[in-house]
């Protein structure tokens, strides 16, 4: 006989699972074949969402799953480049639009849809190897692969040929949002050296959300100024190379760039008769694991940070992209005893909720600002993957309960506050949020 508590669990989990799949199935938009990330705030296709979601959908639908991922590659461009926004359709409810970002501008630019001029997160290598995990048509799925991943192959050459400068295996971005962690504290230091022009423009996003919760107008005036910068010389990567004064080296963009190499080096396995490409992602891989570690950790806060390339330095916070390279198996068994005491000392104490996206022993902290302190469920889930890889078990439970806690307690939210003490709604941002629903999916079956 089941125990009173497991049955109860067990419904509460299936309940919570039936909410999440009504999240994105209502988000999912049948015509076009892809996943608003809520209704909105982002009408549009984003990059790493969509990687995120597809995990989701893979769970009970894996046709969803695959139309999301070729809904993306189907506004590659023709060098490789995937683009960060994919303009589907039309909508007034965000800013800036298809208008403003001018995409067509860069000659390989795609000819069939509209696009911005900047990437995100390249999440696609290891979502594909998630797909064929957890698909069971395992002949269906493996097709799938075959046909696309030579397409997320060419998005990671087109990285290590424009993107990495100094050919050591690290890329960089050149815009904040390229990032995906739009508006941390990380960046304000840069905002520092610039002094752009206070652009007229209508917000759309505090129409929908909070203003408190979201980035100020005047950063805004850097994001847009950056775009104006790549735009004025046709989304050139040579020339943002040379010009921009936002050139960074990510922890979590390399980190991701990295476990999609490992992934696809375990497709191209599958596959088969793929030797030549397998070689250079191992190569690839040797030479950005060595560098990533050498440049990129930082010994005084015992993790890794960001390394401002236009200025030659580290950044020198800690947010939760300096423990994202956990995920991707960068650090040595005695590195990642050094950053999971660091990331519980700071930010793991008992009144939180692991794991806030900043510092909060910071004076930037603020647990209610978008990057600048809450919880994310997409960095949750790359932190409890790693941690239970390296075998912090205890650990990874922790962020895969406080995830689901937060869920369960206040909704599918774009993020959370980290305070256990806050008695007011904790959840913030967009509401019925794609990502925080296909995530807490997969908490829950894995």
């Amino acid at each position: 006989m089941l125990s009173f508590s497991f049955y109860n669990s067990t419904m509460t989990n299936n309940n919570l699972i039936q909410k999440a799949e009504t999240v994105l199935n209502n988000n999912f938009k049948e015509d076009k074949g892809f996943t608003i990330p809520c209704e909105g705030l982002y009408p549009f296709q984003w990059n790493w969402d969509s990687g995120f979601i597809a995990i989701g959908f893979a769970h009970y639908d894996a046709t969803k799953a695959k139309r999301e991922i070729e809904a993306l590659l189907s506004a590659q461009w023709e060098n490789g480049f995937i683009p960060h926004i994919v303009f589907h359709n039309d909508s007034d409810t965000y800013f800036p639009g298809p208008d403003f970002h001018q995409s067509k501008l860069h000659p390989l630019a795609s000819k069939t849809h509209r696009t911005t001029g900047m990437t995100q997160p390249p999440v696609l290598g290891f979502v594909l190897k998630e797909l064929y995990d957890i698909i069971e048509d395992k002949v269906d799925i493996l097709n799938f692969i075959k046909r696309n991943i030579d397409k997320v192959y060419n998005n990671h050459e087109h990285f290590y040929t424009y993107r990495d400068p100094n050919k050591e295996g690290l890329v960089y971005i050149y815009h904040n949002w390229e990032s995906g962690t739009d508006n941390s504290p990380i960046w304000d230091d840069i905002w520092a050296t610039m002094d752009p022009p206070k652009y007229k423009f209508e917000r759309r996003d505090t129409t929908h959300v909070d203003a408190a919760q979201r980035p100020t107008n005047r950063e805004y005036d850097y994001y847009l100024h950056l775009i104006e910068i790549a735009k004025e010389h046709n989304y050139d990567d040579a020339k943002i190379a040379e010009l921009s004064p936002f050139l960074v080296q990510d922890p979590l963009f390399n980190a991701m760039l990295i476990k999609s190499n490992a992934a696809l080096i375990e497709l191209y396995g599958l596959i088969g008769n793929s030797d030549d490409k397998i070689k250079t992602l191992k190569q690839w891989q040797t030479k950005a694991i060595k560098r990533f570690n050498e440049k990129l950790f930082n010994e005084k806060l015992g993790a890794y940070v960001h390394y401002d390339l236009r200025n030659e330095k580290q950044i020198e916070y800690l947010s939760s992209s300096s423990f994202a390279p956990i995920f991707a198996d960068i650090p040595n068994e005695e590195r990642v005893e050094t950053i999971v005491k660091t990331m519980m000392k700071k930010f793991g104490t008992e009144d939180r909720y692991l794991c806030a996206s900043f510092d909060p022993e910071s004076d930037r902290f603020n647990p209610k600002k978008y990057w600048r302190g809450p919880v994310w469920i997409n960095l949750n889930w790359l932190l409890y993957r790693g941690l239970k890889a390296y075998g912090f078990y205890d650990l990874s439970n922790r962020v895969k309960k406080d995830s689901i806690e937060l869920i369960e307690k206040y909704g599918f939210y774009e993020y959370f506050d980290s305070r256990k003490e806050v008695k007011e709604n904790a959840g913030y941002g967009g509401n019925n949020f794609s990502w925080s629903a296909a995530l807490l999916i997969d908490f829950l079956k894995s």
